[in-house]
C-alpha cells in the first residue's frame, strides 16, 4: 500500500472510531469528510458501513492484543503487569474511542477476539487475588467492572494526563483504593 493510501486509512478508522463513539449512526460520508479523504476513498476501500465498522473493530483489537502482550500479564509481578497494561491501554482507548463491548454484536469474529482478550484479563485478575494483591472473596466481575471504569476515566474525562502518570493515579487506586485506612 502506498504511504498515501495507508495515511488516508489510518485517518478514515481513527475518524470513524471517533465519530461513531459519538455517534453509532454517523454516516460514512461524514466519516469521509472528517478524515479530510474524499467519499469515493472510504467506499472504495469499505463496501458497506458495516464493513468500515469492522475494521475500526479489528484495529483497537490488534491496538488492546500489543497491550496484553507486551504487560506479559502471567509473567511479570502483578504490580508491575498491571501497571504496563494501564499504561498501554489508556491510549488505546483514547486513540479508540468506540465501545466494542456494546457496537460489535453483528460481528462474531471480533466478538470473539475481544472475548479472548477479556478472559486473558480476568485470568490476571485471578493471579492478582491468589497472589494477594486483591481481597478474596471480592467478585471478579465487581473487580473487573471497578478497573475498567478507572481505565476508561483516565482515558476520557482526564486526556490530559499522560499515560504514565494516568496508570499511577489507576494502579494506586485500584490497589490501594481512595481511603485514609
Amino acid at each position: 500500500m502506498r504511504a498515501d493510501a495507508a495515511r488516508n486509512l489510518a485517518a478514515v478508522l481513527r475518524t470513524g472510531a471517533r465519530l461513531l463513539a459519538e455517534d453509532p449512526s454517523t454516516s460514512m460520508s461524514a466519516i469521509a469528510g472528517a478524515a479530510g479523504v474524499d467519499r469515493t476513498t472510504v467506499h472504495r476501500r469499505f463496501a458497506t458501513r458495516e464493513a468500515l465498522l469492522s475494521a475500526v473493530f479489528q484495529a483497537k483489537l490488534d491496538s488492546a492484543e500489543r497491550v496484553l502482550d507486551e504487560a506479559r500479564l502471567m509473567e511479570a509481578p502483578v504490580a508491575v503487569a498491571l501497571h504496563r497494561y494501564v499504561e498501554g491501554i489508556i491510549p488505546v482507548s483514547r486513540e479508540w474511542p468506540v465501545d466494542t463491548r456494546r457496537m460489535m454484536k453483528g460481528d462474531p469474529e471480533a466478538n470473539s477476539r475481544r472475548q479472548k482478550q477479556s478472559q486473558r484479563l480476568d485470568d490476571f485478575l485471578r493471579r492478582a487475588t491468589d497472589e494477594g494483591f486483591l481481597r478474596p472473596g471480592v467478585s471478579l466481575a465487581w473487580v473487573r467492572a471497578v478497573l475498567d471504569q478507572l481505565v476508561d476515566s483516565a482515558g476520557h474525562q482526564f486526556p490530559e494526563v499522560e499515560p504514565p502518570r494516568a496508570a499511577d493515579l489507576v494502579v494506586d487506586t485500584f490497589l490501594s483504593g481512595v481511603g485514609s485506612s
